[in-house]
This record gives C-alpha cells, sequence and structure tokens, in this order.
C-alpha cells in the first residue's frame, strides 16, 4: 500500500498526464483537494471509487484516512490541483506517512502558471528581456521569509509568476511600479484552461483597477515583466549564424 500525490492539471481534464489518468480510472480510494479540481478530472475516476473531499477536512483527519487505506491495503490517491510540488502542501503530509511507514509517490502535474504562459500565448524567457521565472507569492496568514519579501524579488526584474495574491493586486502594484516602471505589461488569468477561463492584460498602472472591472478575487494567476512587451527578441539557438553540437552557422 502506498500514497500516490497526483497532480491534477491546472483544470482542463485533457491536461492531465497519461500517467495520472491511467492511475485515476483504477483508483479505489482518493482524496482530492475540493473545488480546485475540475469535476471533469473526477470523472475518470471509477464510480465505485471512495471519494473524499479535502477541503471539508483536517491534516489530522487526512492522516487518519491514510491509517485506513494502509489497513485495508487500499492504495490512496491524493489528488492536488496543478503540480503537487507547487504550494501544494505536501510536505506535512510525506512527513506524517513517514512516521508511519507508508511508502508514497508522487506524480507530477502542469502548473497553473504554465496554463497561464499559454493562455496569454507568451514565453516567460524572452531573450535578452528576461532568463530568469520567479514562481512566488505575496505574504498573507503564511508569512515570508525576509529574503524573498517582493521588493528583494523585484529587484532582478526577472518574469514573475505570483500566485495566491491577486486580491492584493493594488499593492503588488505600486510596489513592483518602482524596479519595472508604471508601463511593465501583467497579464492575469482566472481560472487558466477551465471553461469560464478570463484574460485581462493591462500594465502595472492600470492592471489593478482593470481586474476589479472584471469581478476577479482569486484563483488567478499573475504574470508581470519585460517577457510580456510585444517585442522582437530572438533566441540564438535557431539564428541562422549561430553553430552549436548539431549544426554549423552560416556567417553572415
Amino acid at each position: 500500500m502506498k500514497v500516490i500525490f497526483v497532480g491534477a492539471g491546472p483544470g482542463d481534464p485533457d491536461l492531465l498526464t497519461v500517467k495520472a489518468q491511467n492511475l485515476l480510472r483504477k483508483t479505489k480510494f482518493c482524496i482530492y483537494a475540493g473545488s480546485l479540481i475540475n469535476p471533469a478530472v473526477l470523472d475518470n475516476l471509477p464510480e465505485d471509487c471512495r471519494k473524499i473531499d479535502s477541503a471539508r477536512i483536517s491534516l489530522d483527519e487526512t492522516i487518519e484516512l491514510f491509517k485506513e487505506g494502509q489497513q485495508a491495503e487500499i492504495d490512496v490517491v491524493r489528488l492536488h490541483s496543478g503540480d503537487p510540488s507547487i504550494y501544494g502542501a505536501i510536505g506535512e503530509q510525506i512527513r506524517a506517512l513517514a512516521d508511519l511507514g507508508i511508502d508514497y509517490e508522487v506524480i507530477p502535474g502542469v502548473s497553473s502558471f504554465q496554463a497561464s504562459a499559454a493562455a496569454v500565448g507568451v514565453e516567460l524567457t524572452a531573450p535578452e528581456l528576461s532568463q530568469t521565472i520567479i514562481l512566488t507569492r505575496t505574504k498573507g496568514r503564511t508569512p515570508m521569509p525576509e529574503a524573498q519579501d517582493l521588493d528583494k524579488l523585484a529587484q532582478t526584474r526577472s518574469t514573475l509568476c505570483l500566485f495566491l495574491s491577486v486580491h492584493k493586486l493594488e499593492e503588488i502594484s505600486q510596489q513592483l511600479s518602482k524596479y519595472y516602471g508604471e508601463d511593465c505589461p501583467v497579464a492575469v488569468v482566472y481560472r487558466a484552461s477551465w471553461p469560464d477561463q478570463k484574460i485581462v492584460r493591462g500594465t502595472l498602472a492600470s492592471i489593478a483597477q482593470t481586474v476589479k472591472a472584471a469581478q476577479i478575487k482569486k484563483t488567478a494567476m499573475i504574470i508581470v515583466g519585460d517577457a510580456l512587451r510585444d517585442e522582437e527578441t530572438l533566441s540564438k539557438l535557431y539564428d541562422a549564424s549561430f553553430s552549436h553540437g548539431y549544426r554549423k552557422g552560416t556567417p553572415i
């Protein structure tokens, strides 16, 4: 028996990995992350699968369910939204499993930052504009390490993908404007890849009001950075004059 942490992806059931889909179709016991999981993903589960909504239970109650699976010798699928390794709260569950002597496995999933970039139709690493992506969030009930405060991260002018933070967009825009400039492009994607997906674009000067008008208050990804600018930048990899191990460049 083991617990299998599975990434359900951002929402669209077609974005499940093949491995995840194959596993779900034979699962007997699934604990899933409530409304963050598209019901269409849950449709992959057999009719007789025991399904538990983890939004309604505590960590201790989740651990008790793991114990039930252990006693019944039934694998338990712990279905998280996006990719379990990013804000998935699996660390505390894994530590509990170690204490219980229960084996586990992690199956990755497509993250919402990836689905959001796809929806907007941008490359997050634009040559000469940004070669670094920072996945982060703002502080709330979960504090941030001081060295990872948004003011410090913004000094890199990397492409920022902000999770769980759209409710603080006005404050974020003011913070980031000091480093990126008020004209820096921003995209906010609500429920990326879901049927009711919304994409709102703007600048750090305008985005807070635009998102407010769109009535987006949660479940949204914020993408900030020069990589979103509509400027022509070319990758060296496919430059005709650029040589590498598989192709000799043509001198200009």
